[in-house]
């Protein structure tokens, strides 16, 4: 099969021809319709994580299950699916107590049995159990949903990372309350996502902050009420402005230790601010210590919060009823070949999401 290469930070990726292995046990082989492209990728991409190599990165597909393992049972060839980055063991604590998405015992193959994947007869390691850049995905059935065949895989491929990210930062993670006042820090898929799940919920007040204008305009195409400029305005300054004293609650989605704070320093006396962003291994992110005298709240986000085998169905329902837009999150669609010009435009903020299509 065909898939992109990764051979270390600040390197282009590389279209190769890849061996994959077929399906053991639980696990699944994959047919890749449709591959978001996702600013987290860039992280590595660009150094800020490592990742050894060589690898295939891409987390956020759907597909159709061609081959399953013989202890399968939840899924059959022919199967439309959306796959996770959250899979899951079903057995740990995290997961007996509903926590799926902290799972610390994630089902990988043993050492013992062959590699999923191979290039030039050599393993090659499989980015966030799922290398979604690549024609076929071997995964685990706890990484994958099944949805109907009606639903379109382009746009199911988002709800596979940025939508159930920003949407569950709102819904699962932060869980605010109709009425409430927000802002988002970051106005691409993720923030596009929660922006989304804020509307969703019954905000009153949706501010969404970024530099580029256009990023701006496609932010209250989908629900923000209010938009901050932050290369021309402080953005701390002009949320307190518009809410008279900060937002109830708050969403850092860029991964910024600058955005991190000002999403902190932006909330009112018992507001809550949520770090969704991948901020760089090492970064400190400074904060005025007296403030939580005011009871000021700031927490992570890891993956929305996600209950994703009844969260992602849920969001089919809201995209059919109009009430989660994803076609106007799709920027640009592409081929595999594309995927280094999708994070040139990704850096660049041209793009919401580029989606690369496999047929």
């Amino acid at each position: 099969m065909k898939a992109a290469m990764f051979h270390g930070a600040h390197k282009p990726l590389t279209i190769e021809d890849v061996d994959i292995d077929k399906p053991l046990g639980r696990e699944v082989l994959v047919r890749t319709v449709a591959s978001g492209v996702c600013h987290s990728d860039l992280h590595f991409i660009d150094g800020y994580y490592p990742f050894p190599t060589p690898a295939i990165l891409g987390h956020e597909a759907a597909g159709i299950v061609e081959a399953v393992g013989l202890q399968v049972s939840e899924l059959k060839p022919g199967d439309h699916v959306i796959a996770c980055l959250s899979v899951f063991c079903g057995q740990c604590d995290y997961c007996l107590t509903g926590k799926t998405h902290l799972c610390q015992t994630r089902p990988v193959r043993a050492k013992t049995e062959p590699p999923k994947l191979s290039w030039k007869g050599e393993p090659v390691n499989q980015f966030a159990n799922l290398s979604a850049y690549a024609e076929k995905m071997l995964v685990h059935e706890n990484a994958l949903v099944k949805i109907d065949g009606e639903m379109p895989l382009d746009r199911a491929a988002l709800i596979g990372c940025g939508v159930t990210t920003g949407v569950g930062a709102v819904l699962n993670t932060a869980r605010i309350e109709p009425g409430s006042t927000t802002a988002v820090f970051g106005a691409g898929g993720v923030g596009l996502a929660a922006i989304q799940g804020a509307r969703i919920a019954g905000a009153r007040m949706i501010i969404a902050v970024d530099t580029v204008e256009a990023k701006l305009a496609r932010a209250r195409e989908l629900g923000a009420t209010h938009v901050v400029n932050a290369a021309a305005d402080d953005p701390v300054k002009a949320i307190r402005t518009l809410t008279n004293g900060g937002v109830d609650y708050s969403f850092e989605a860029i991964g910024l230790k600058l955005a991190a704070e000002q999403c902190f320093d932006c909330i009112r006396p018992g507001g809550t601010a949520t770090i969704i962003g991948m901020i760089p291994v090492g970064q400190k992110i400074e904060l005025d210590g007296p403030m939580f005298l005011r009871e000021k709240k700031i927490q992570g986000c890891s993956m929305g919060s996600n209950r994703f085998k009844v969260d992602m169905p849920r969001y089919i329902d809201f995209y059919r009823q109009g009430r989660l837009k994803l076609d106007e999150m799709i920027t640009r669609r592409g081929r595999l070949a594309d995927v280094n010009e999708a994070f040139r435009a990704m850096k660049a903020g041209e793009v919401a999401r580029t989606v690369l299509m496999f047929e």
